[in-house]
């Protein structure tokens, strides 16, 4: 039986559930590994990501699919099962990173653009029989005022390579995740950063139609609209909830089945604080959930350290960030539930 397009990204965005981005390359997660004291190996990255795949309560009732990176979609389990078949009899759908990073772009110093198009066709196929059913793929947009950074030929040049992506992605049968990243990282203020997305989102959106993408089939994964770590201002829920959905309604057609929001380096309770005002701002005409990396894994890593001892602990901390994030993809969260752990 073919598997429409449309099912699988309907699939990604159900009620109450989200994506957990499993897809850290080998040096970010060397890095959260250094962070716990925890030596980087195949199998070490092989035992942590298996401990999530089999945290039953989060993986069945709170995650609706699982981006991983190349060596773990090719990884089998301590028991020699293969990890995507573990996601999978969790009613998970297993996904796929293809990007091949963002690099400096040439002549533009300060904006990068995103490689890995060479190829891709030939990796989507084989991505495809190893079950990946959607893919994603990362565009770096950076805010640096002072420099006049980012370009338009950073943002025109990124939503290009979104869109021919894409394009391989549906050919293939995969769904595709796009993922315009307007970073967090600057001194610029929260309208700078709605202004960058504005203007990011439309371009993609040419871009996509451009390129014969069908929207119905695809998955939008954007930041959302918050001021700059290091402009010394916080924003509240209910602020960047109005920012985000005022520029998703002046940019994404209803025609795409769901936003998936990155955390960008957001703290756990703050991602899940954002995502629950914007439902609870509701009705929407997209389904407004997470993909979420750091905000659902920063404790578990952190509980489990490594050590068998700690797993069901880990596992424990990993299904009370995935319910919180699920009760926010419905509106329903509450800093009381938070505290009932």
């Amino acid at each position: 039986m073919t598997e429409r397009l449309e099912d699988i990204a309907l699939a990604m965005v159900a009620d109450g559930k989200g994506i957990l981005a499993a897809d850290e390359s080998s040096g970010t997660i060397k890095k959260r590994f250094d962070a716990i004291g925890v030596e980087s190996t195949e199998d070490s990255r092989r035992d942590y990501r298996e401990l999530m795949f089999r945290a039953d309560d989060a993986m069945k009732n709170h995650i609706s699919g699982v981006i991983l990176y190349d060596e773990t979609i090719r990884q089998k389990a301590a028991d020699g099962t293969p990890l995507v078949d573990i996601i999978k009899a969790a009613g998970a759908i297993p996904g796929i990173k293809v990007d091949a990073g963002a690099k400096p772009l040439a002549g533009f110093p300060g904006d990068t653009i995103t490689e890995g198009l060479d190829g891709l066709r030939e990796r989507l196929a084989d991505y495809y029989k190893l079950g990946a059913r959607f893919a994603k793929w990362r565009a770096v947009i950076d805010i640096d005022e002072n420099e006049n950074v980012p370009s338009a030929t950073a943002i025109d040049a990124n939503c290009h390579a979104l869109a021919r992506y894409a394009a391989l992605c549906q050919e293939a049968g995969i769904v595709p995740i796009v993922e315009p990243e307007v970073l967090m990282d600057g001194t610029h203020d929260i309208d700078t950063c709605y202004e960058v997305t504005k203007v990011t989102l439309l371009q993609l959106f040419s871009e996509l139609y451009a390129a014969d993408v069908n929207l119905a089939g695809t998955i939008l994964k954007p930041n959302m609209v918050i001021p700059g770590k290091k402009s010394g201002t916080k924003a509240s829920p209910e602020e960047v909830a109005e920012k985000t959905l005022k520029v998703f309604r002046e940019t994404v057609p209803v025609a795409v089945p769901g936003i998936a929001f990155l955390s960008g380096g957001q703290s756990d309770e703050e991602a899940t604080a954002n995502l629950n005002a914007m439902n609870a701002a509701g009705p929407l005409p997209w389904k407004l959930t997470f993909s979420y990396g750091r905000a659902l894994q920063a404790a578990p890593q952190k509980a489990w350290a490594g050590k068998k001892d700690n797993v069901t602990a880990a596992q424990n901390a990993f299904a009370h960030r995935a319910r919180m994030n699920g009760l926010a993809a419905q509106g329903k969260w509450s800093p009381d539930l938070e505290k009932q752990g």
